[in-house]
Order: C-alpha cells, then sequence, then structure tokens
C-alpha cells in the first residue's frame, strides 16, 4: 500500500521522432520513378476522374483514397510528387497511430517504440508509403481509428470525442479499400461484449462498467456504427455527377452490386498471385517495378522483412498464449485483429490476391513481435530481443535499395534479393 504508483512517461516524444524520421526515409527517392508504375496506371486516372467529374472509372473499389489522391494533384500538380506524398504522409500517419494506439493498449513505453520500429522496418508499410495505391490510405484510417479506441479505454474521460473519432476513422478505412470492414465492426462488436459480460439490468442506458464508463450502449451503436456507415456514405458524393461504366447504378445499393460483381471478375492469371498460406510463409513476393528506367536499371520489390514476418508469426502464438494464461488484453486483441483481417482472404470471391492484401495482418504482425520481445527484455532476456531488432534493422538496410527504386548494376542484380523462387 505504500509503494509508489507505477505511471510509465508516455512517449510521444520519442514517437513524433520516429514518424519523422519514416517520412524523411519515405522521401528518398519518391519521384523515381517519373512515371506511373505499377497500380498506379490505374488509381491516377481514377484520381484525375475525381477532378473532371464527369466519367467514373476504377468503379471496383470506394472512392475515398482516390479523392485524397486527386487532393495530391491540386496540391503538388500531376506528377510524381504529387502522385506519391500524399501516400507518405498517410504513411507516416499510420505509423504515429499504431505507436499510440500501442502505448494506449500496452502502457508500456518499450512496446510503443518497438511497434514503430518494427513496422517501419517490415517492408509493407515503407513501400507503400511511396506508392500512389489504395492500401496505405486504408492501413492509416484503421490505425487512427485503433488509437482512439484504445485512447477511450484507457482515458475514459475523453471517451466521447475519442469514440466519435474512431467511428469516422472507420468509415473512411472502409471508404478507402474494402479489406477494412472486418476490422471496422471490431470496436462495436468489442464494446458489445464487455457490457453484456457486465450483466447489468439497464443494458442499453447504463453508462457504468468497462470498456468506456460514461457511455451507454445505445451511445457507443451511435458512434461505432451509425456514424462509420454515414462517413462511408458521404463519400461518394462524386456519382452524384459522374457517369458510371457498370449500368447507371440508380443508388448506392445498386451501385455496390456492380462494385462487388467486379471484384468477382476472373481476370487473366497474374504470375505474382499467390494465397494467404505464401503471405504468412513470406514465400511470394510481387515486383512492383524491375526495368530500365530513368536512365538505369531499377526495382520495388514487395516482401516482408524475413526477421518481422517470421518470427512475428511465432509471436502471434506467444500472445495467444498471454491471452489466455495472463489475461493480456492488448494480446488477445492483437491476435483477433490479425485473424479478422487475414481471414477476410480465406473467404473474399476475388480470384486474383496478391501479397499486398497481406498488408494489415502484417502490421498487426510486427506489433504482436514488439509485445514478445518486452516481455522477454523484461524476463531478462537480452540476446533474443537484440539479435532480432538489429536482424529486422540489418534486412531493412539490406534491402533498401530495392524498396526505393535505386539505381541497379546490371539486369541480373535482382539476385541479391530474390534468394528463393517465390521471390523472383
Amino acid at each position: 500500500m505504500t509503494d509508489i504508483p507505477d505511471h510509465p512517461r508516455d512517449p510521444i516524444a520519442l514517437n513524433v521522432a520516429i514518424a519523422l524520421a519514416f517520412f524523411a526515409l519515405c522521401l528518398v527517392r519518391l519521384t523515381v520513378p517519373a512515371s506511373p508504375y505499377f497500380d498506379e496506371v490505374h488509381y491516377l486516372p481514377a484520381a484525375r476522374a475525381v477532378l473532371d467529374l464527369q466519367m467514373a472509372t476504377n468503379v471496383e473499389h470506394p472512392p475515398l483514397a482516390k479523392q485524397i489522391m486527386a487532393l495530391g494533384l491540386v496540391l503538388f500538380g500531376d506528377e510524381a510528387l504529387g502522385w506519391r506524398i500524399l501516400s507518405a504522409v498517410f504513411g507516416t500517419l499510420a505509423l504515429f497511430a499504431f505507436m499510440r494506439a500501442m502505448w494506449f493498449a500496452s502502457q508500456t513505453r518499450m512496446v510503443s517504440l518497438l511497434t514503430g520500429f518494427f513496422a517501419a522496418t517490415n517492408f509493407l508499410l515503407f513501400v507503400h508509403s511511396r506508392i500512389a495505391m489504395l492500401d496505405v490510405f486504408m492501413v492509416a484510417f484503421v490505425m487512427v481509428a485503433f488509437w482512439m479506441f484504445a485512447g477511450a479505454v484507457r482515458e475514459n474521460e475523453t471517451g466521447r470525442w475519442r469514440l466519435v473519432v474512431c467511428g469516422m476513422a472507420l468509415g473512411c478505412a472502409m471508404a478507402s479499400k474494402w479489406n477494412a470492414i472486418p476490422l471496422a465492426v471490431l470496436p462495436g462488436l468489442a464494446f458489445f461484449a464487455a457490457r453484456l459480460a457486465s450483466g447489468r439490468r439497464r443494458f442499453l442506458t447504463s453508462r457504468r462498467g468497462w470498456p468506456v464508463a460514461g457511455i451507454s450502449l445505445w451511445e457507443a451503436g451511435i458512434w461505432l456504427g451509425v456514424l462509420p456507415l454515414a462517413v462511408y456514405g458521404a463519400t461518394y458524393w462524386p456519382f452524384l455527377f459522374w457517369d458510371v461504366h457498370s449500368g447507371n447504378p440508380t443508388g448506392l445499393i445498386d451501385l455496390h452490386q456492380s462494385m462487388l460483381e467486379l471484384q468477382k471478375q476472373v481476370l487473366e492469371p497474374h504470375p505474382y498471385e499467390s494465397v494467404w498460406w505464401q503471405w504468412v510463409a513470406n514465400a511470394r513476393v510481387v515486383w512492383y517495378l524491375y526495368e530500365p528506367i530513368d536512365g538505369a536499371q531499377r526495382g520495388v520489390m514487395l516482401i516482408g522483412n524475413p526477421v518481422t514476418m517470421w518470427f512475428g508469426v511465432l509471436a502471434l502464438g506467444w500472445c495467444v498464449w498471454a491471452g489466455w494464461q495472463h489475461g493480456r488484453r492488448d494480446a488477445i486483441a492483437l491476435v483477433l485483429m490479425y485473424v479478422a483481417s487475414l481471414a477476410l482472404w480465406l473467404v473474399a470471391p476475388k480470384a486474383s490476391q496478391f501479397y499486398f492484401h497481406y498488408f494489415l495482418p502484417g502490421m498487426f504482425v510486427s506489433a504482436a513481435l514488439a509485445l514478445a520481445v518486452e516481455w522477454l527484455w523484461q524476463r531478462g532476456e537480452r540476446l533474443v530481443p537484440w539479435a532480432l531488432i538489429l536482424g529486422a534493422a540489418g534486412f531493412f538496410v539490406y534491402w533498401f535499395p530495392i524498396l526505393t527504386a535505386a539505381e541497379l548494376s546490371n539486369e541480373q542484380a535482382f539476385l541479391w534479393w530474390a534468394w528463393t523462387e517465390g521471390w523472383r
């Protein structure tokens, strides 16, 4: 009773420093190549369509991420910097929000900082922060949502405004890419399950108890259920002006039926197609670029950091054990988010799937590794934590040229990184 309470110091200054360092690295050769590459050839015309409001393109995906890209074209011009700079900004936001979410979830400085380190160097976040694709915007909004929800749980006095921001971010995540849908329902389900377990008589109206005291279940339903759907629907405003290739939909329901059909269409086989177990094993890459361009042989390889992705899967197993044996809610939450984000691709009616669909699960793998390393450190272990930290950093440095379209020595230089057949 006389012990001094443990109040760990908020690492926000270091969170900011890590995020800024990540942003600076994203700027290295950000405008190389100077022409669109990989899926930029689909999404940049869709962003331009937002500006002219005549004919919709890339209708199979929701519109918000393309509207954000269009903002980049307005602010920085329709050239390489304008195409990619907001991806770097939102990638940095995703990293910062994830660190803050893990701080509130664990109340451990080391976990927050290690989450930032492992996420920044896991290759998935870095590569997508340097290309005009939809995924990084979706991931950024998901991370903001979980930051706000974890903050509301930890600091109940700020609960209302945090849940409002959480709901808005969930709507924006779904409006960027549908991959976010399985995760968007988790905060509301968690709130419902917590209040159901409390066994209170005034189930809908009681403001007492976990997860956020002062917020009733019906109010949480507004912020975490109704508000995300309203925000999601509002992002479809360009369809009031666009002509649409696919059958002239008369409303959001018809439009979404058309979008779903486009998602399910069977395309020509692609050499980089893969399935979920190959993502978990880090066994199949996607070469976003490998050709002579801008005066040199260059490449951009999408793969997970081998240290983070392989040992992170083991760390997820530890999270299951820690949640079961010690009631670690942070570990349980990471496992649930990983399973929800990966399970989508076990049932999704999308014929062609690629490693970049592992982006969200890969973020949770990075945080799981942070939790496991911190646990080992607290047990007095030093060799394994340092080996994992230095190993992840070493692989990031070694892979940096092929993550950033650096000038390569010759056409066969890819063999320095393509160690297996699945990496070629």
